[in-house]
């Protein structure tokens, strides 16, 4: 789990409260969500960041026959192949002017740092995700709200090459839990895990 500690709108101009991708996927739900949860997937102004930082118990995967796999996805900054505790992460989170919201995620692994970066729109009231430096692969979320947490879960995936997009094989999916600390409310835990059917946990 992930005890995660957000600073919001560091930034100058205030002016413009759009609703967030989280907002517009969820609708009237988002009102279910904690308090802490709803400022943090709240709107970001115009011109702000929302900052934050902690450490992951745990962050990568424990099968060494990915890490070829995972070191390429890792060049493109969607995931890596290290395995490791208590590693130390931050989050730059950026409206853009389009509605949508992009990510760079550090994670520090000793004298190794590893980078994820994403760019999440809502299209047709789906949340669709574009992960990597170029943003190549496209994921498709299901967003709800439980027990006053954030659930995603991915229902589909694709390859972006400019505007050509293949849709590809459902053979993984992603799941992100994510709620507030009992014993203290101004933080999160954050829990992700790729499965994949028949093998299990690939990545958490």
């Amino acid at each position: 789990m992930t005890k995660f500690v957000m600073r919001e709108g560091e930034g100058t101009d205030s002016a413009s409260f759009a609703p967030s991708v989280y907002q517009r996927a969820l609708g009237a739900d988002f009102d279910a969500l904690a308090p802490r949860l709803k400022e943090y997937f709240g709107t970001i102004p115009s011109g702000s960041v929302g900052r934050g930082s902690g450490t992951y118990s745990v962050a990568g995967s424990r099968y060494r026959l990915l890490r070829p796999v995972l070191a390429g996805m890792a060049w493109r900054h969607v995931l890596f192949p290290e395995l490791g505790h208590d590693v130390l992460f931050s989050i730059v989170n950026t409206p853009g002017f389009d509605g949508s919201l992009s990510a760079v995620r550090v994670f520090r692994f000793g004298r190794r740092t590893r980078t994820m970066e994403d760019t999440m729109r809502v299209v047709d009231g789906t949340l669709h995700d574009r992960l990597g430096k170029r943003r190549g692969l496209e994921v498709a979320l299901r967003v709800a709200v439980a027990d006053g947490g954030l659930r995603m879960t991915s229902t589909k995936l694709a390859l972006r090459l400019g505007t050509l997009r293949m849709p590809l094989p459902r053979i993984v999916t992603m799941n992100l839990d994510e709620r507030t600390d009992a014993n203290d409310p101004s933080r999160q835990h954050v829990d992700v895990r790729i499965t994949a059917p028949m093998i299990g946990e690939l990545f958490h």
